[in-house]
C-alpha cells in the first residue's frame, strides 16, 4: 500500500518523540515541553486512525455498501482533523494558560534542548518521507493549491501535521531559552499557548479540506472536458447533455453521464455503444472505476 511507509515512518518518530518530551517536561517542569509532547501523542493517534482508514477503505464492495468503502479514508481523515484541533490545539493552549497563572522554573534546561534537538530530526525525516510521497502526487502544482486540490487526505495531514511538528519545536525552543535568557518564566507559557493557535489554525485548514472530500468533490473540469469528448466521439453519441462525477476514495471515481443517442439504435447497439464507451474512458482514466450512461431524448 502506497501510504503504508511514510505514515509508519512518521507514527514511530512521534512515539519516540513523545516520550523523550515526557521525559523532559517532567525534568524541567516546562509548559512547552508538556504541549510539545501531549502535540506529538496526538500525532500518533492521528497516524493510526489513518492506518485505520486506509485499511477499511480498501475493503470490497458488499450487499451493505455496493458502491465499495472508499469514503472510510475521508470519514477518518476528518476525524483526525478535528483530533488534532481539540485534543492537540486546545490542550496545549490551556497549558499554557495554566503556566501563565503559575510560572516556575526547575531542572537543566538542557534537557529540553536535547530532546527538541532530537524531535527535530525526527520530525525532518518523517517531513522529507511524506513529502517524498506527496510530491510525487503533485507534480508542479505549487504546494498550497496542491493540498486544497488533493484527493488524498492521508498525505497532506501527514506533511501538514510534521510541518506543525516543527514549527512547534522552534517556538518550544524560543520558549525556554527566552525564558532562562531574561529569568521570566512567562515565556514558556507563552510559547505553550502559541503552540496551540499553530495546531488550531492547520487543523481548521484540515477540517476543511476533509469535510469537502467526505462530502464529496468532483473531477477536475480538464478531466470532465476529455471524458465528455471520448463519449461524443463514439458513433453512436450525439451530444452528452450533463455529467457528474465523485472522488469516493483517492484512486476512485464514480461517474455517471446522461446521453443523446441517435435515433434508430437498437437496445442491443446502446447497450454495446455503453460498454465501449465506459471501457475506452476506464483505460484513459485509471481511477475512474464505476460508470453510468443514460440515455436520453
Amino acid at each position: 500500500m502506497k501510504y503504508r511507509v511514510f505514515i509508519y515512518v512518521s507514527l514511530a518518530a512521534d512515539l519516540l518523540i513523545a516520550s523523550s518530551k515526557f521525559i523532559a517536561a517532567g525534568i524541567t517542569g516546562s509548559s512547552s515541553m508538556i504541549s510539545e509532547a501531549v502535540h506529538s501523542v496526538i500525532d500518533a493517534i492521528s497516524q493510526l486512525l489513518l492506518i485505520w482508514g486506509i485499511k477499511t477503505s480498501n475493503k470490497k464492495p458488499d450487499e451493505v455498501r455496493p458502491f465499495g468503502y472508499g469514503k472510510e479514508l475521508y470519514f477518518w481523515s476528518f476525524v483526525v482533523s478535528l483530533v488534532i484541533f481539540l485534543l492537540g490545539g486546545c490542550i496545549s493552549f490551556y497549558e499554557g494558560l495554566l503556566r501563565l497563572g503559575k510560572p516556575e522554573f526547575k531542572g537543566n534546561p538542557n534537557w529540553s534542548y536535547a530532546v527538541l534537538a532530537i524531535a527535530f530530526v525526527f520530525d525532518t525525516i518523517s517531513l522529507l518521507a511524506g513529502l517524498k510521497a506527496f510530491n510525487k502526487e503533485r507534480g508542479d502544482t505549487p504546494f498550497i493549491k496542491a493540498v486544497l486540490k488533493s484527493k488524498d487526505p492521508a498525505t497532506f495531514i501527514v506533511v501538514l501535521g510534521d510541518v506543525a511538528d516543527l514549527l512547534g519545536l522552534f517556538v518550544a525552543f524560543l520558549g525556554v531559552y527566552l525564558g532562562r535568557l531574561f529569568h521570566n518564566p512567562h515565556y514558556d507559557g507563552i510559547a505553550a499557548m502559541a503552540i496551540g493557535l499553530i495546531l488550531i489554525i492547520i487543523s481548521l485548514l484540515l477540517v476543511r479540506e476533509s469535510k469537502s472530500l467526505l462530502m464529496g468533490e468532483t473531477t477536475s473540469r480538464k478531466t470532465m472536458r476529455k471524458i465528455v469528448a471520448i463519449a461524443e466521439a463514439d458513433e453512436a453519441i450525439l451530444k452528452v447533455k450533463k455529467h457528474f462525477s465523485m472522488y469516493m476514495a483517492p484512486e476512485e471515481v464514480l461517474l455517471q453521464l446522461v446521453a443523446v443517442f441517435k435515433k434508430g439504435l437498437t437496445t442491443e447497439q446502446i447497450t454495446s455503444a455503453i460498454e465501449r464507451i465506459s471501457n475506452v474512458i476506464k483505460t484513459e482514466f485509471p481511477r475512474i472505476r464505476q460508470i453510468f450512461i443514460q440515455p436520453v431524448k
